[in-house]
C-alpha cells in the first residue's frame, strides 16, 4: 500500500471515529433545578415564634410530631418550639402515629399575613400546603415552602387533609376550604394542632408592581424585526453559485483514469462535507452519525481494496 493511500484511509477512519464521539457527547445533557420556597427566618430572628392560629388548639391523640426527626411530641411540645426553615427555604415536620393508633392524617400550610399575630393577620394569602396520612409504625414528613424573611406570615399544623386556600369547588383531588381571615374568619377551628407567626413587614402588596414590568419589553421587538430582513437577499445570491460550479469539475478527472479509483474515493468524502456541515448546524445528531458511519465504511473499503490489489500483483 502506498503512503498516500495509507494516509487517506487513516484520515477517513479518524474522521469517522471523531464524528461518532461527537454524536455520543451531544446526546448527553445536564439539567439544573431550583428549590422553591422563601429563605424564611435566619439565625438572627430565631425562626417563627409560637403563636395563635386560625382556630382553637386541641390535643392530638392520633399523631406525634418532631422538628428534629428524633424526639416526637404532641401538639403542646411542638408549639413550644420555634419552627426554623432549612437551607432549601422550607420547613419540615416529621409525623408518626401516636400509641396504638392505626392511622394518622395531618396537614401543614403557610400563608402571607398583614400582621405579626393572628389577631392582626387579616385575610391571609396562601403560599404552600402539604398533607400526609401515616399508618401504624410508619413515619412521614410535612414539607412546605415559607414566605421570605421579614414578611408577616403564619404557619398552621392541623388534623385532616383540607386545603384552606379559598379555591372551593376546584376539581383537583383536594378538599378545599376558605382562606383564614384572622379572628373574623377562623377556618381551621378545632382541627388546629399548633401555629407559628412572625414577620416585620407586610409583603402581601408587593406582587402587583412586578406584574407591570413585563409591559415595557413588548415595545422593543418591532425594531428587531426590520434588521434581519436586509441581509438575507444579498448573501444567498452571491454565495450559492460558486460551489455549484466547482462541484461538477471534480468527478471528470476520476472518470478518465480507470486505475485511479482509489484516489477518487477520497474526493467523495470532501464533496460530502458540505452536507455534513449543513446538518451539523442544526440540533439533530442522526445525520452526523450516518455521515460518520459512511466515512468509517469508506475507509475500511479502501484498505481492503488495496490489499486485494497487492495480493493480485504478487500472484501474477
Amino acid at each position: 500500500m502506498s503512503i498516500a493511500r495509507r494516509v487517506t484511509a487513516l484520515r477517513l477512519l479518524g474522521t469517522g471515529a471523531a464524528a461518532l464521539a461527537l454524536c455520543a457527547a451531544s446526546a448527553s445533557g445536564a439539567w439544573a433545578t431550583g428549590t422553591p420556597g422563601g429563605d424564611g427566618w435566619g439565625a438572627k430572628t430565631g425562626g417563627y415564634k409560637p403563636g395563635a392560629g386560625a382556630g382553637t388548639k386541641t390535643e392530638t391523640d392520633r399523631c406525634q410530631f418532631s422538628l428534629d426527626g428524633k424526639n416526637f411530641f404532641d401538639s403542646v411540645r411542638v408549639d413550644d418550639q420555634n419552627l426554623k426553615p432549612t437551607d432549601d427555604g422550607k420547613v419540615h415536620i416529621q409525623v408518626r402515629t401516636a400509641g396504638d393508633a392505626t392511622t394518622c392524617t395531618a396537614s401543614l400550610a403557610s400563608y402571607l399575613a398583614h400582621g405579626a399575630t393572628f389577631g392582626t393577620s387579616g385575610e391571609q394569602v396562601f403560599v404552600d400546603f402539604d398533607t400526609v396520612t401515616v399508618k401504624q409504625g410508619q413515619t412521614d414528613s410535612l414539607d412546605i415552602a415559607v414566605p421570605d424573611a421579614g414578611c408577616f406570615a403564619q404557619i398552621d399544623l392541623y388534623r385532616g387533609k383540607t386545603k384552606f386556600d379559598g379555591k372551593i369547588g376546584a376539581n383537583d383531588g383536594f378538599e378545599h376550604g376558605e382562606l383564614p381571615k384572622g379572628p373574623d374568619r377562623p377556618v381551621i377551628k378545632d382541627l388546629l394542632i399548633a401555629a407559628w407567626n412572625g414577620g416585620t413587614k407586610d409583603c402581601t402588596t408587593t406582587p402587583p408592581p412586578a406584574e407591570e414590568t413585563p409591559s415595557t419589553p413588548t415595545a422593543t421587538p418591532p425594531p428587531a424585526e426590520e434588521t434581519p430582513g436586509t441581509p438575507t437577499p444579498s448573501e444567498p445570491v452571491s454565495e450559492t453559485p460558486p460551489p455549484a460550479s466547482e462541484t461538477p469539475s471534480t468527478p471528470t478527472p476520476s472518470e478518465s483514469v480507470p486505475e485511479s479509483t482509489p484516489p477518487a474515493t477520497p474526493t467523495s468524502p470532501d464533496s460530502s462535507e458540505p452536507p455534513l456541515a449543513e446538518t451539523g448546524g442544526g440540533s439533530a445528531t442522526g445525520p452526523i452519525a450516518g455521515g460518520a458511519a459512511a466515512l468509517l465504511v469508506g475507509g475500511a473499503a479502501i484498505v481492503v481494496a488495496t490489499k486485494r490489489r497487492k495480493s493480485a500483483r504478487a500472484g501474477a
